[in-house]
């Protein structure tokens, strides 16, 4: 059986239960009072014939007169057929005949309000049938946009973590490749450290959040590599401070900020600076970076934005009103700064 088998199935059950409860709770009152089960069974068979009406049309509506005629307007032919089903239904409830031919007059006008009152009570369970297909709808057409949300939100994600990903693999391996005809050694160590690089990229950020231990040991080792294209006349500072290693946290988030740090924050003639900070404690989780500001000119088109956007667009599907961005520039102009705060949604 189909899970939406399962779920008619249990809708089902439960009106029918509803409705027995309804039949059978004026049985139980009538025990109670009286102990004697006859007057409860005639209890019960007043009660079903009374409410027969009624609940055959609200089954009727609710299972075929809503999608068969309702829903594709066919508003006449769906009166018609409750009005048909109502009659036959009552047919003989109320005949005249049954009643004295010399019964008062104020006797007949109570009979017709009876049969008024009957028949609104009918139509109220129409309107509840339809009523309750109408929540039914809109509550699965709500459940299919937020399924096709969530879908297209993960999709959206998935890209744009690809999108970090070969962008710091050949910036390393531009790296690595200049400095394979300066240090051998050293090239050996730094294709090791991409190796690890590339296995936590591959192999570890495929879950939608991951420990934030391996994302400090990922940042290093980044770090490291990215330190390779830098003069001595650059200063980098990388520190971390995590109070709890295993803090759940977005995979390669800071990356796209650390990459523009030594893009866009390093000068080959003027004397530049790299301070990174990530700490994390109580529930709350922070990221500075700052970096000497070089401003380019109109002619150096290189950095677009793309990796800050992206950066911006995950924070806002990760975690919607649960973080902060400042970014800008400061000392005078000298260092620009993007710092971030997480806070934890428990």
């Amino acid at each position: 059986m189909t899970k939406q088998k399962k779920k008619d199935l249990q809708i089902f059950l439960i009106q029918v239960g509803v409705w027995a409860a309804v039949i059978l709770l004026p049985m139980l009152t009538s025990w109670l009072a009286t102990r004697s089960w006859e007057y409860a069974w005639d209890t019960v068979l007043i009660t079903f014939g009374m409410l027969r009406s009624p609940m055959l049309l609200y089954f009727a509506n609710f299972y075929l007169f809503d999608s068969w005629l309702f829903q594709r307007q066919r508003y006449g032919l769906f009166a018609l057929a409750n009005l048909v089903l109502m009659l036959v239904f009552n047919l003989g409830m109320f005949s005249v005949s049954d009643y004295a031919p010399d019964m008062p007059a104020i006797a007949w006008v109570g009979m017709y309000i009876g049969m008024f009152i009957y028949f609104l009570l009918n139509c109220a369970m129409i309107a509840a049938a339809l009523a309750i297909r109408h929540f039914m709808r809109i509550r699965q057409i709500r459940q299919q946009l937020q399924e096709e949300k969530a879908r297209h939100t993960e999709a959206e994600l998935a890209w744009l973590k690809n999108q970090i990903n070969p962008h710091f693999l050949f910036n390393t391996l531009n790296n690595i490749s200049s400095l394979a005809a300066i240090d051998g050694e050293a090239t050996q160590e730094a294709i090791a450290q991409l190796s690890d690089l590339l296995r936590y990229a591959m192999y570890e950020t495929n879950k939608p959040t991951v420990p934030l231990q391996g994302e400090v040991e990922f940042m290093r080792n980044y770090i490291a590599l990215m330190k390779l294209r830098v003069s001595s006349s650059t200063v980098v500072n990388a520190q971390s401070s995590v109070s709890n290693p295993q803090f759940e946290v977005a995979p390669l988030l800071f990356i796209s900020l650390i990459e523009n740090a030594f893009k866009h924050g390093v000068s080959s003639n003027q004397p530049s600076y790299i301070i990174i900070r990530l700490e994390q404690k109580e529930g709350m989780l922070e990221f500075d970076c700052r970096n000497s500001n070089h401003p380019k000119s109109d002619a150096d088109r290189s950095g677009s934005g793309i990796g800050i956007e992206n950066t911006r667009r995950r924070l806002d599907l990760l975690y919607p009103n649960h973080y902060t961005w400042q970014l800008g520039i400061c000392d005078n102009g000298n260092t620009y700064f993007s710092h971030i705060c997480i806070h934890s949604e428990s």
